[in-house]
């Protein structure tokens, strides 16, 4: 039961109003990396990986490194290593019940994105994690992507949120220290939260 009075039900109610894409909508679907698609990627510092478990719930990961961290193997793989972080595992997990994953690209400073949908493993084999070393440590794992779909994304939604231009340092909004002891109801003060941040930050990157 919704609270909405007005819902989409079905696909032709969906189409009767929104309509059809355009040819050069429809048809810029590819199904691998070509040297347009692979520049950007190289360029690329932060991604977006979407994941679902066995169930349909859903979860999104932001992965960021300097530009070029996710790695294009061939025409139809990609590698992305997997890198330090509070060990919840949650696309990993979502990875071994539904290898089904979709990606964004973003460039800092390009309006455009770039749009990846495929099958992923988690992989352990040496010479491809050699390929991630950083400051003398390698990730526990990679995540190797075979590529279905990818395809670029208009630049309306970065033009309508300003995203690139906005330098403000939003300081209405609460520290991540101050959430995490709400959230998780930690018997902590919120300098010692936000320091436990810091020093996560300094110290658990690689």
């Amino acid at each position: 039961m919704s609270i909405f009075k007005q819902v989409i039900q079905d696909e032709a109610e969906l189409r009767e109003i929104l309509g059809y894409a355009g040819k050069a909508a429809e048809n810029k679907v590819i199904a691998e990396i070509d040297v347009f698609c692979r520049a950007f990627i190289e360029q690329s510092s932060f991604v977006l990986l979407g994941s679902t478990d066995a169930n349909g719930r859903m979860d999104v990961s932001p992965k960021g490194e300097p530009a070029g961290f996710v790695q294009v193997m061939d025409t139809k793989t990609l590698l992305i290593p997997d890198r330090p972080g509070n060990r919840r595992g949650d696309t990993l997990s979502n990875i071994l019940q539904n290898p089904h994953i979709g990606m964004l690209f973003l460039v800092p400073g390009r309006r455009e994105t770039l749009r990846v949908n495929g099958t992923a493993q988690i992989v352990r084999d040496d010479d491809v994690r050699q390929r991630f070393m950083m400051q003398g440590k390698l990730p526990i794992f990679v995540i190797a992507v075979t590529i279905e779909e990818i395809f670029f994304h208009c630049t309306k939604c970065v033009v309508r949120s300003n995203l690139w231009s906005s330098e403000q340092a939003h300081p209405e909004l609460v520290s991540l220290g101050e959430a995490i002891i709400k959230h998780a109801q930690l018997n902590i003060t919120i300098a010692e939260a936000d320091a436990m941040v810091a020093k996560d930050e300094q110290n658990g990157l690689y």
